[in-house]
């Protein structure tokens, strides 16, 4: 994991899901390839075919952009794919219970966390699939609010989602950290408005580096 600008006090930890509160490489990649096949089916073109235009797509974004990576909410905007069909397609689509299962060492983490923080989570799916994933991990009720591509019909980053959940956990944004597993969607923003950042693989990768946080309060 990389820590960037931890604040001096820390008040909430703001949490991506996908990748970062599970440990399954396969679930993140289904998550994508699910709705790339739907796309694609719903335009009458192969499946490799869908996959090829969105890596292109997301490819020449990244070049035109100094490295900068789009989400695939953003990505599908792109192709004529309304945020209102985005989140029907993942409601529909995902699904989590096939691919995770409870993870304890990750429900201790949390437990020990939510002593010391407000836990919030901020995520492109929307909340109602969000939910399920983090029942399926077991750790539904261990982080009451979910900030979904729903709440605020945006995809990450989005300045907005960032601003509720402070407005929700009573937070400035030099209170808060930001945690997930992708630097340009997770993170960037947050750094730009003063959050701290904690980048990780996914849930292992953050039980590792709990005590680092702990530590700084």
């Amino acid at each position: 994991m990389e820590f960037y600008n931890l604040p001096d006090k820390i008040k909430t930890l703001i949490f991506d899901i996908d990748g970062t509160l599970y440990t399954s490489k396969e679930y993140v990649a289904e998550q994508v390839d699910v709705q790339v096949r739907h796309w694609a089916d719903l335009n009458s073109i192969s499946h490799d075919e869908g996959r090829r235009r969105i890596a292109e797509f997301r490819a020449k974004y990244e070049k035109e952009n100094n490295g900068k990576k789009i989400s695939l909410g953003n990505t599908f905007l792109y192709f004529g794919v309304d945020i209102e069909t985005s989140i029907a397609w993942r409601n529909k689509l995902l699904q989590p219970e096939l691919y995770l299962k409870k993870n304890e060492r990750l429900a201790e983490t949390l437990r020990i966390l939510k002593e010391k923080f407000n836990l919030i989570c901020l995520t492109n799916n929307p909340v109602d699939a969000a939910r399920k994933t983090l029942a399926c991990v077991g750790i539904d009720k261990l982080i009451p609010d979910i900030i979904g591509l729903d709440t605020c019909k945006k995809s990450k980053p989005a300045k907005d989602m960032l601003d509720l959940a402070c407005e929700m956990t009573s937070s400035k944004y030099n209170q808060c950290i930001s945690i997930g597993d992708r630097f340009d969607i997770d993170l960037a923003l947050a750094l730009d408005l003063g959050m701290g950042g904690m980048l990780v693989n996914d849930a292992d990768d953050l039980c590792d580096g709990i005590q680092v946080l702990l530590d700084h309060q």
